[in-house]
C-alpha cells in the first residue's frame, strides 16, 4: 500500500495545517514542501505490486518508500504529543527540531523516488491468479469471481480501497450502522479533510460509490446497516494478509506485528492483547463479561498506544473507563457502545481532538459531567436514553459545542430546548420525554436547525406500572411544529391525535417511522402524497381492526420500496388497489396476530422482492403455502417469503421459487 500510504500521509500533513496551526508557525514552509514532495511521486502501483509479491526492484523501492512514510507519520504524531505538554521554551526547541527532521525526511523520499524505474510492469492475470489460489482458499468456479473481483480492486481509487478494507476489517463479523461507518472512517483519518467540506460528506460519498459497485451492501432487514458481501470479504482478507497494514482477527491471543495500524478484535475472549506502540484504531468486540484483569489489560494498552485515533469497545459490559483514557492526544473516536458505563471519568474533557463519543447500549442510566464541554472538536455525541426514566440529562451549556452534528437521546427540559436553537450546525437530532413543560421551545428551535437531516421525538411515557407503549401518552401542541425544509428522516414515538397536515408536505423526507401513534383515522390518506418516501415504518400507529383499500391506492407512494406494519388489533386487510406501491421491494407484516389473510392486489406489486411475516397465526401461512395453499397465488411471484409464529418457538421457515 505504498501508494495509499503516499495519499494517507498527505491527508495528514495538510490536516495539521488545518488544526495545529499554533505550533506549527514555523515550520510551515518545510510542511507545504513535504507535501509537494509528495504530489511529485505521482501515480503508481506500488501498493499493489507488493501485494501481488513482486521481487524486483520496483517492488524494493515501493517497500522502502512505505517503511519511510510510517516513520514519517510516526514522528509527526509523536512530536503533536510533545509539544503540547511543554513550556514555551521547550516547545520552540521543539518545533526547531521537528523542522530538521521533516526536511530529513523530504531528502530521503526524494531519493527513493529517483530510484523509481520510468516504466512500470503491467499487472499480468497470472500474477492475480497466484495471488488468489496463495491467499483466499477457494473452489475453480470461486477463484475466477475472486480474480474478476480482484481487478475491481485493483482499479479504485485509494481512497475507496481503504474505506472497503476499513469495512471488511472491522465490521464483517458485526453489522454496522452506515452512520457509524462514516464516523468511523473519518475518525481514522482514511477520509480526506479539505477547508469549508464536511469530511462525513466525503466518506458518505465513498460508501455510496462501494453500494453502487457491489462492493458492499445495504442490509434488507436490519435499516440504516451493511455488510461486505462474499467474495470482497474474502478478497480483503487476503489483502490485508498480504500488507499487515489491516488487520482483523478472532484471536485475542495473538502478536500484533508492528506494521499494524488498524486492528480489530472480534469474538474475542477475556483478554485484549499486547499491541505495538504505533497503532491508529483499535476494535474489539467481546463474547462475555470482562473480568477485573481485563480493565487492567486495557490499562495498558491504554499506556502504550500513545497515538490511538479510534477506540471502540462493544459488549465489553465495563462499567468504567480508566483514567489512561484521557492521555490518548490523538483520539478521535472513543466507543463504548453495550456497557455499563454509569460515569465518564474526568480525564475525558483532555480529549481536545475527540470527534465522536459512543456511549450507547442497553440503556443504563449514566451521568453526563461538565467535561464533556470541553470537547471542543466533537461532532458525534450519541446515548441510549435508560430503559426506567427514558432521558440523558446534558449540561448546560451544551450549545458550546459548536461543531456537533449528531446529538442522540437527550431530555430538552431545563433549558436545554433553547440551547437547541442556536446549535445550527446539528444534522441529527434525537430527543427523549418530549412533555408539555418544554415542548413549545423544543419545536421553536428544531425549525430554525437547517442543517438538519434527522428528527426523532419521543413523548414523555406514563409512569404508571406496565405503560410500555404509551397509550396514554401523547404529544403536545405537535400541529404548531414546522419541519426543517431538508429534513430526510423523521421518527415519532408517541400518541397522535390525528396526522399533522405537515407531514404530508415534506417533499425531501425518504424515512418515516411512526411508532404507538394509535390514531382512529387511516394515517395513510395524508402520506401517500409524499413523492420521496423510500421507508415506512408503522409500529401500532393505526389502532383500526381494518384495512380497506383507501389505504394504498393507485399512484400512491410513487417512491416506497420499505413497508413494515405492526399493527396488534388488525384483523383484516382487504385490498391494495392495482397501481399503487409501484417500487415496493419488501413487505414486513409484524406481531398481527389475528390476520388471516393478506389483501388482494398483493399479487400486482411485481416489483415485491421480500416478504417477512413475524408472529403471525399459523393459519395465514397455511393459507399462503407453496403446497396447496389457497392464497398462494398472491405471493408466488415474490422471490422471498419468511415467516415466524409469534410464540418464540413456534414455527418458522422460507420458501423460494420453485
Amino acid at each position: 500500500m505504498a501508494a495509499s500510504f503516499v495519499t494517507l500521509f498527505q491527508w495528514r500533513l495538510n490536516s495539521m495545517l488545518l488544526h495545529e496551526n499554533e505550533i506549527l508557525l514555523g515550520v510551515k514552509d518545510q510542511i507545504k514542501s513535504l507535501i509537494s514532495q509528495l504530489d511529485a511521486a505521482g501515480s503508481f502501483t506500488g501498493d499493489v505490486g507488493m501485494i501481488l509479491g513482486r521481487e524486483s526492484g520496483h517492488g524494493s523501492w515501493a517497500s522502502e518508500l512505505r517503511g519511510m512514510l510510517r516513520q514519517a507519520e510516526d514522528f509527526v504524531d509523536d512530536f503533536v504529543i510533545r509539544a503540547y505538554g511543554q513550556t514555551e521554551k521547550d516547545r520552540k526547541d521543539s518545533i526547531a527540531e521537528f523542522g530538521k527532521e521533516l526536511q530529513n525526511f523530504n531528502s530521503r523520499i526524494s531519493e527513493i523516488l529517483n530510484r523509481r524505474p520510468p516504466v512500470e510492469a503491467p499487472l499480468m492475470l497470472e500474477e492475480i491468479q497466484r495471488f488468489v489460489r496463495s491467499n483466499i482458499p477457494s473452489s475453480e468456479d470461486k477463484e475466477t469471481d475472486l480474480v474478476t473481483c480482484m481487478l475491481n480492486y485493483i482499479n479504485l481509487p485509494y481512497d475507496l480501497k481503504l474505506s472497503l478494507l476499513f469495512c471488511c476489517a472491522f465490521l464483517r463479523r458485526h453489522y454496522q450502522s452506515i452512520d457509524g461507518l462514516v464516523r468511523g472512517l473519518v475518525a481514522a483519518g482514511l477520509v480526506q479533510e479539505k477547508p469549508g467540506e464536511l469530511m462525513e460528506d466525503k466518506a458518505q460519498e465513498n460508501i455510496d460509490k462501494l453500494i453502487s459497485l457491489g462492493m458492499i451492501e445495504e442490509l434488507e432487514f436490519i435499516r440504516d446497516h451493511f455488510r461486505v458481501p462474499s467474495p470482497y470479504c474474502e478478497l480483503s482478507l487476503g489483502v490485508m494478509k498480504a500488507e499487515d497494514f489491516f488487520m482483523s482477527t478472532a484471536n485475542s491471543d495473538i502478536m500484533v506485528p508492528p506494521t499494524a495500524r488498524h486492528v480489530s478484535i472480534y469474538y474475542a475472549a477475556n483478554t485484549i492483547p499486547n499491541t505495538n506502540s504505533f497503532l491508529h484504531s483499535l476494535f474489539f468486540f467481546s463474547e462475555m463479561d470482562f473480568s477485573k484483569a481485563c480493565s487492567d489489560c486495557l490499562r495498558n494498552v491504554l499506556h502504550n498506544s500513545k497515538l490511538l485515533r479510534v477506540l471502540d469497545l462493544k459488549n465489553t459490559l465495563f462499567e468504567s473507563l480508566p483514567d489512561e483514557v484521557g492521555k490518548l492526544v490523538h483520539l478521535r473516536y472513543l466507543g463504548v457502545r453495550e456497557s455499563y458505563i454509569t460515569k465518564l471519568p474526568e480525564s475525558i474533557s483532555n480529549l481536545r481532538n475527540l470527534q465522536t463519543l459512543d456511549i450507547s447500549g442497553p440503556g443504563v442510566g449514566f451521568e453526563l459531567s461538565n467535561g464533556v464541554l470541553n470537547l471542543a472538536q466533537l461532532r458525534h455525541l450519541k446515548m441510549s436514553a435508560p430503559a426506567i426514566d427514558g432521558e440523558v440529562r446534558v449540561p448546560q451549556g451544551i450549545s458550546r459545542l459548536g461543531n456537533l452534528q449528531t446529538l442522540e437521546s437527550i431530555y430538552a427540559g431545563s433549558g436545554i430546548a433553547k440551547e437547541l436553537g442556536v446549535m445550527t450546525q446539528l444534522r441529527s437530532l434525537k430527543v427523549s420525554c418530549v412533555s408539555d413543560d418544554h415542548a413549545d421551545e423544543l419545536y421553536f428551535s428544531v425549525m430554525k436547525l437547517s442543517m438538519l437531516r434527522k428528527l426523532s421525538l419521543t413523548v414523555e411515557r406514563g409512569r404508571e406500572r406496565g405503560s410500555y407503549k404509551y397509550e396514554n401518552s401523547f404529544f403536545p401542541c405537535l400541529e404548531s411544529f414546522s419541519p426543517p425544509p431538508l429534513l430526510q428522516t423523521l421518527e415519532l414515538v408517541g400518541r397522535l391525535i390525528e396526522v399533522p397536515l405537515w407531514l404530508g408536505l415534506m417533499e425531501n423526507l425518504t424515512k418515516l417511522y411512526m411508532c404507538y401513534s394509535y390514531l382512529s383515522e387511516n394515517p395513510t390518506t395524508i402520506l401517500h402524497f409524499l413523492p420521496n418516501l423510500k421507508y415506512l415504518q408503522m409500529v401500532n400507529a393505526y389502532k383500526g381492526r381494518h384495512m380497506e383499500k383507501e389505504f394504498f391506492r393507485a399512484g400512491g407512494f410513487p417512491k416506497l420500496e420499505y413497508l413494515d406494519i405492526t399493527f396488534d388489533n388488525l384483523v383484516e386487510w382487504t385490498e391494495i388497489e392495482e397501481g399503487a406501491l409501484p417500487c415496493l421491494k419488501q413487505l414486513s407484516i409484524h406481531d398481527c396476530k389475528e390476520l388471516m389473510l393478506l389483501p388482494e392486489g398483493l399479487q400486482h406489486v411485481t416489483t415485491l422482492r421480500i416478504l417477512d411475516m413475524w408472529g403471525v397465526h399459523e393459519d395465514l401461512i397455511r393459507r399462503l403455502s407453496p403446497n396447496g395453499g389457497p392464497e398462494n397465488y398472491k405471493i408466488k411471484h415474490i422471490p422471498l417469503v419468511k415467516y415466524q409464529g409469534h410464540m418464540r418457538n413456534g414455527f418458522r421457515g422460507r420458501w423460494t421459487p420453485q
